[in-house]
């Protein structure tokens, strides 16, 4: 090939680049006017202007006989972000087509993630994350103090029309308040549990770092949903209407409804306090699905027009949901099983080679055989680019359900032949700018080490590519016991690796804290179980295929416009000749339930069908998986056990170059993070809360300037 040759296809290459960068620039600019014009709508909502003269005005104008007045709702407040969620699949997707991990502008943005609190009850909280919490706070105290203000001008003339005393007067009005503030915390509930939401993904979040806000967002709304309640209840009593409460009204508001909401909401409210759901978690797990009577019934008690303020959420929810039921169903390829005398176990499957998946992304794992109802994750230790054709996870025994699986690995009683395993995932970060720092300094507690695993090996498969620079790496290891340090020999992958490891400059320093010197232990050796599989056994695979944002763009756009025909239909030729769109005919409750079955449907028959056609598409990369198990190396576990010397790294045995082990002491992260040199080191650390926020307190230091923070933590 001639050089003039490359140099058009290098020419053309740019060209498309820059082209698609543009059009990104365009879509995100597109997303920001919607995301202002959805901020002025929730701004507006509470005022007298907005009730008075807006909405009357769009009622007027989207009335029809096909929508009547929820076409107003399913405009005003779930189109805006549906469509969002639509364009940011398209940009996502267009994003990985153009992947440029050299991008320094991340180093900029992540200023905005130093934290900023650090001990408390919110926990780490960084610059962004307070600048939305502020935001959100304010826009809760202007809907509080706009709705009173409004709700007050009138109400010493509507406690004499209604013979009434002022203070009743007043708490009625105070319990609705609370009910319309209570929606608007509700709009928001769903969307940091919807895992593979693309509206995650554009601002930055994962679906383990989003769990924290989805459990404030709980508490706060059982707050005011219970304070709600409790004031229309003290209210009816004070003013003998006790009789309220059973009432379920054929027009407007349900009674009976709100309160079996409310109940749904209190039980699993009641069971998703700390204490209890990490002691008892399935007690936790199995309340939690009362979100379905809790959903339905509240859309019976407000109706369903109203109900399309916090659709937009669960209807993204409950597209994630249906297709992590569908991957679910699949039995995976198991194709070993590492067993570590520190009771771990490394779990690799079979994958399509296809699937590319960020470092520090997660899995959840089913295992049938240890419980058939249990899900829990995991974060996976493989690389996509260093390992295409397998995925492995690392599972540490520390709860029941984690031991039960060790000891079926461990016991020598138990045939090795196959077990049998579901997944959900992977779900991760669109992508990882490892490559934007010129250090990169990872803190580990116990098995906190597991996600770095990843990211290490990652780093290996870049090192290796000339046209790529790759950060020096420090890994800052702490363990319990020496025992603990074979978590060491999951660096690199059972069947080892054919890359150069001298390519990336890494540095491991471990910490034993509980034993002052190497400790002789009598345990089984590292041993790994080669399986053989099922032939109808699945590779794993992203749950919509390789350009998974574009199919998922895909059903959300196709659901939403079966739903509105579906709807538009049932109203014009079955509701609209008994009603005429008076809505004082027609049940209220009756026109909500079909509406919830035709979005059920909708989101259903659209879901299933590109699952099914990308599962057809990716049978046919499942000839290319091999089923013969590649060699494995020899385990150097047992040269972690000489105190505080060097070890040299052992060609195609280790991808340690150069490891230190201090024996009784703890990692002096102060002096370690201090000693950093260069314009920017990132700092990720995964361990214990208390690991967490001492680093995070060093890293919010003003003369911590270079160093750039980012934590992992899977308590949930």
């Amino acid at each position: 090939m001639n050089s003039s040759t490359v140099g058009g296809k290098e020419k053309k290459t740019t060209s498309s680049y820059g082209m698609k960068t543009i059009i990104g620039s365009m879509m995100m600019l597109l997303l920001m006017v919607v995301f202002v014009g959805y901020t002025m709508i929730w701004i507006m909502m509470p005022t007298n202007t907005y009730y008075l003269h807006w909405l009357p005005d769009i009622y007027a104008k989207t009335d029809s006989t096909y929508f009547g007045q929820q076409g107003a709702g399913i405009l005003i407040y779930t189109f805006p972000i549906l469509f969002t969620a639509t364009l940011g699949c398209l940009l996502l997707h267009i994003r990985n087509r153009t992947a440029d991990n050299n991008n320094q502008s991340g180093v900029k943005k992540s200023s905005w993630k130093r934290p900023l609190l650090v001990k408390g009850p919110l926990g780490i909280v960084s610059w962004i994350e307070l600048s939305f919490l502020a935001m959100f706070i304010a826009l809760l105290v202007w809907s509080i103090s706009s709705y009173l203000h409004g709700m007050f001008a009138t109400i010493t003339l509507q406690a004499a029309a209604k013979r009434e005393h002022v203070w009743e007067a007043k708490l009625e009005s105070t319990a609705l308040m609370l009910g319309l503030v209570g929606n608007i915390c509700l709009s928001f509930l769903f969307f940091p549990v919807a895992r593979g939401s693309s509206i995650l993904q554009l601002v930055g979040l994962t679906s383990e770092a989003s769990i924290k806000y989805h459990i404030w967002l709980g508490h706060l709304v059982m707050t005011i949903f219970t304070a709600h309640g409790l004031c229309y209840i003290i209210f009816w009593a004070s003013t003998s209407q006790i009789s309220q409460m059973l009432k379920w009204e054929k027009i407007g508001i349900a009674n009976v409804a709100g309160e079996v909401a409310w109940l749904a909401g209190l039980t699993m409210w009641a069971t998703s306090f700390p204490r209890i759901r990490r002691k008892i978690f399935e007690l936790f797990f199995y309340t939690h699905h009362l979100y379905i009577v809790f959903i339905v019934f509240f859309v019976f008690h407000v109706g369903f027009s109203y109900a399309c303020i916090m659709l937009p959420g669960f209807y993204l929810f409950m597209i994630d949901r249906l297709l992590r039921f569908l991957q679910s169903q699949q039995k995976i390829r198991l194709v070993s099983a590492r067993v570590l005398p520190c009771e771990a176990v490394e779990l690799s499957f079979s994958k399509i080679p296809g699937l590319s998946y960020s470092p520090t992304s997660m899995m959840f794992l089913n295992v049938p055989g240890i419980s058939k109802l249990q899900w829990h994750p995991f974060t996976i230790t493989s690389s996509s680019t260093m390992d295409p054709d397998n995925l492995s996870v690392v599972i540490k025994s520390e709860g029941s359900w984690s031991h039960n699986l060790y000891e079926k690995f461990s016991s020598s009683t138990w045939p090795m032949d196959r077990l049998e395993v579901s997944v959900e995932g992977p779900y991760g970060p669109a992508s990882n700018n490892l490559l934007r720092h010129d250090t990169l300094v990872m803190v580990s507690g116990g098995s906190g080490i597991t996600p770095l695993i990843s990211i290490i090996r990652e780093l290996l498969s870049q090192a290796n590519d000339s046209e790529k620079k790759t950060p020096a790496v420090l890994l800052v290891t702490a363990f319990k016991k020496s025992l603990d340090l074979t978590m060491l020999d999951l660096i690199l992958p059972a069947w080892g690796t054919n890359l150069d490891i001298s390519c990336l400059q890494l540095q491991i320093e471990a910490y034993v804290t509980r034993e002052n010197q190497p400790v002789t232990h009598n345990h089984k050796p590292l041993q790994t179980i080669w399986f053989n599989p099922d032939p109808l056994d699945s590779p794993v695979s992203a749950v919509l295929g390789q350009n998974s944002w574009l199919w998922l763009g895909v059903i959300i756009a196709t659901s939403f416009v079966i739903f509105l025909v579906l709807m538009g239909i049932l109203t014009r030729y079955y509701i609209y000749p008994i009603d005429h769109n008076s809505n004082m005919i027609y049940s209220a409750s009756y026109r909500s339930a079909l509406n919830m079955l035709l979005l059920c449907v909708s989101i259903a028959t659209t879901a299933t069908a590109v699952f099914l056609w990308n599962k057809k598409q990716n049978s046919k990369e499942m000839g290319q998986i091999q089923d013969t198990p590649p060699q494995i190396t020899t385990s150097p576990s047992a040269r972690f056990y000489n105190a505080d010397q060097e070890l040299e790294s052992l060609p195609h045995q280790s991808f340690v170059q150069s490891t230190k082990v201090h024996y009784g002491t703890r990692p002096d992260l102060q002096r370690i993070l201090s000693d950093c040199e260069g314009s920017s080191v990132g700092v990720l650390v995964s361990g214990p809360s208390k690991m967490r926020q001492e680093v995070a307190a060093i890293c919010s230091l003003p003369s911590a300037h270079n160093l750039h923070y980012h934590s992992m933590s899977f308590s949930w």
